[in-house]
């Protein structure tokens, strides 16, 4: 997955630095979790999406945004850490 356009569309949403760091961090998380490097753009922009939904409405754990997103796409949430 290419993380340049995503970052991007993390600072396309009008987010602080602080949570845009948060959301990076929680979407390299959910990368390793997916453990596919081959998945098309579309996932990782419905991942990212959803994490910058949960971050508008506040939400600042990596672990949660992560777990949401995830399930969003109805992937049960396993971390690698």
């Amino acid at each position: 997955m290419d993380t340049r356009n995503i970052i991007q569309l993390f600072h396309n949403a009008d987010l602080d630095e602080d949570s845009i760091q948060v959301l990076s961090h929680a979407y390299d998380k959910a990368c390793r979790s997916m453990h596919d490097r081959g998945q098309p753009y579309l996932v990782s922009e419905i991942i990212a999406q959803r994490m910058i939904a949960l971050a508008r409405a506040g939400e600042r754990d990596p672990d949660k945004l992560c777990a949401s997103a995830l399930m969003a796409l109805g992937n049960k949430a396993v971390f690698e850490r």
